[in-house]
Order: structure tokens, then C-alpha cells, then sequence
């Protein structure tokens, strides 16, 4: 659980924020913007190596008190990297806007090469889950030992209310594919709004990710950058109160999970036997069509077939999208076929 300020203000702020965290056991890192950058010019852009000089003093100031607090902070160039081990911060995160430009990722790591640091990883705002291992890889390539992903949504043109559109499946195939890199979910920049951080973190749970970064100010309405998606400390206290917290498991012991899943095994058998099937039938289709002089693309029947199945979906309680979605790509996969046997 990481928790903190979008961005740190002033010292006090700060403090506040820090010695809320401080009694909650689920927090083990604060999170502070110090350098922001902004989409546009003219808004609050961090206020720099300030922030990094009152973070030491806080953590001294409450290990006086018996209470320890680790901090992290956003870097994006080099002298960023050098002021956080002038104050000895242990952990830091790569922004989206950096993730996305794979050279401004490479100079970065250059500048983490031998150090300790723990280095999270946002995703970038388009959903190319390439990118997102790219910059990874680039972390291990300069020898990071601890890295981390950060999946904080994507910028995508219907967002279904969040300011980020979550998109699962993307984190899902980073998992797959890096199974051992650890995934933390950022509610805040995914819901964008106070409201919604219960669904998207509970989402995160459910799907059995690693860790939540939540966005938190002693006074959200008076932030001066993303108030809306913040939440009090006490509102942190409230939103952990309501999650529920998965297992993940490592042996199926439930007899019963285990026999459904089996199940789900011959029917993914079936659908991979039944989709060979169809796209030998699509090879004799291109050879029929090639006889009779006939385009490999027929556009009204096609428009037939997908309302048709669309139709069949609604009677089998399926979602229309999900059915349109998946009758697309096998579409596209037998015109692929077709212009092959053609060819």
C-alpha cells in the first residue's frame, strides 16, 4: 500500500499527511509528487528539492517518535535521480509521460545505473503493453534489482467514466508475460474521482494485483493539483475498511474450483477445434470464390452474419459487444485466409 499526496504543497501538508500514514499498518511508502509534469504550461509544477529536504526532516522528526516512513517521488532526468540520493530516498517511479518515449526511458536508467533504488514503473497513457515492458526491461538491463509495475489506466477516446479507462486486459497480459514483476494499481489516476476509488481498487483485488497507490491530502478541495481524486486520510481509513482482500492462491485445493475449471479446459479444447474448423471451410470458401470470379470481401453478407450472431447473443444472455468483438476478429482472420489461398 502506497499513499501520499499528489503533490507536496508546503511542509505542513506534508507532515500532515506523513504522521496520518504513519498509523495506518497497511501503508508501507508514502508517495509525494515533487516535480509534476503538466499538460499545459501555467499550473502548479512541483515544488523541487524543497520537498526532498522536508522529507528528511519529517522522517527524522517522527524517528524521534519511534515511527519509521519511507518516501517516493516521480523522476523524469537526470539531476531528479541525483537529488533523490543527495536526500536518500529509496524508491521512485518512472511517469507515464516518460514511459512512453523509449528514449527519454533509456537516458533515465542510465542515470539509476548502480544505484539501490526501487524503481516503479508507470504504464503509458496509450495501451501498448510493449512499452510498458520496454521500460521494465530497461530498469533490469541497468541492473535494478527491485522493479516494480504501475497500472494507472490509459487515455483512450470512450473512457467509460474514469479519467483513465482501467482496460484490465493490458495488466493481465503484462502479468502474463512478466509473471514475476509485482503490479500495483493506482485507483486515484484511474477513477479521477473520489467516488469511484472503491470500485477500481476492489477491481484491482479481485483480479489478485499486488498493491494500491491512493492519492491522499488533509484537504482535498484545497490541492492544487488533482483534488478530485483525493481522499482525506480519514477517507484512506474508511476506503481500506470496505475493501476486501484476496487470497492469492498458489494449490487449488477447492474440489469443486477444480472440477469447473476442468470443464473450462475441454471447452477452450472445443472453441480451438471448432475455430481450425471454420478457417479450413474459409480455404474452400477462397477456392469457390476464385472459380467464380467473386471479390474475397461480400460486405452485405457480412453485415448479415454479424446481426444474425448479435441477434443470437441476446437470446443467449450475451453481451452484444463482447459477441461483435469477437465475430470481428474471426472475420478478419478468414479474409486473412482467403486472400492467402487466393494468393
Amino acid at each position: 500500500m502506497i499513499a501520499g499526496p499528489c503533490s507536496v504543497e508546503s511542509r505542513e501538508q506534508l507532515r500532515a499527511v506523513a504522521l496520518a500514514l504513519t498509523e495506518m499498518p497497511e501503508v508501507s511508502m508514502v508517495r509525494c509528487g515533487v516535480w509534476k509534469p503538466r499538460t499545459r504550461p501555467g499550473g502548479f509544477e512541483g515544488l523541487g528539492e524543497p520537498a526532498l529536504r522536508w522529507m528528511v526532516d519529517i522522517a527524522q522528526e517522527l524517528a524521534q517518535d519511534g515511527k519509521t516512513i519511507e518516501f517516493a517521488c516521480e523522476v523524469a532526468r537526470q539531476e531528479h535521480v541525483e537529488l533523490v540520493l543527495k536526500y536518500g530516498l529509496k524508491c521512485v517511479w518512472i511517469g507515464a509521460r516518460t514511459t512512453a518515449s523509449p528514449f527519454m526511458v533509456q537516458e533515465l536508467t542510465e542515470a539509476l545505473r548502480g544505484t539501490d533504488l526501487t524503481v516503479l514503473v508507470k504504464n503509458a497513457p496509450s495501451p501498448d503493453v510493449r512499452l510498458w515492458m520496454g521500460a521494465i526491461e530497461r530498469c533490469r538491463q541497468v541492473g535494478m534489482k527491485e522493479v516494480m509495475a504501475v497500472h494507472r489506466g490509459f487515455d483512450v477516446f470512450k473512457n467509460g467514466g474514469y479519467r483513465n479507462h482501467p482496460l484490465w486486459e493490458v495488466p493481465i497480459e503484462l502479468r502474463r508475460a512478466m509473471p514475476e514483476v509485482p503490479i500495483i494499481t493506482d485507483p486515484s489516476h484511474i477513477a479521477g474521482r473520489r467516488e469511484l476509488l472503491e470500485e477500481v481498487a476492489q477491481s484491482a483485488l479481485d483480479l489478485g494485483f499486488d498493491g494500491l497507490m491512493i492519492e491522499v491530502h488533509p484537504h482535498p478541495e484545497e490541492a492544487l493539483t488533482d483534488g478530485q481524486q483525493q481522499v482525506t486520510p480519514n477517507g484512506l481509513k474508511e476506503l481500506l475498511g470496505s475493501l476486501t482482500f484476496r487470497q492469492t492462491e498458489s494449490v487449488v485445493a477447492d474440489e469443486e474450483l477444480r472440477l469447473l475449471r476442468s470443464r473450462i479446459d475441454r471447452i477452450d479444447d472445443q472453441l480451438l477445434r471448432l475455430l481450425a474448423s471454420r478457417l479450413e471451410v474459409s480455404e474452400k470458401i477462397a477456392q469457390v470464390k476464385a472459380r467464380d470470379n467473386l471479390a474475397v470481401f461480400q460486405p452485405k453478407r457480412w453485415d448479415s452474419l454479424l446481426q444474425q450472431r448479435l441477434s443470437e447473443a441476446i437470446d443467449l444472455g450475451l453481451e452484444q459487444e463482447f459477441v461483435k468483438e469477437i465475430f470481428e476478429k474471426i472475420h478478419a482472420e478468414s479474409v486473412r485466409v482467403q486472400m492467402n489461398a487466393k494468393g
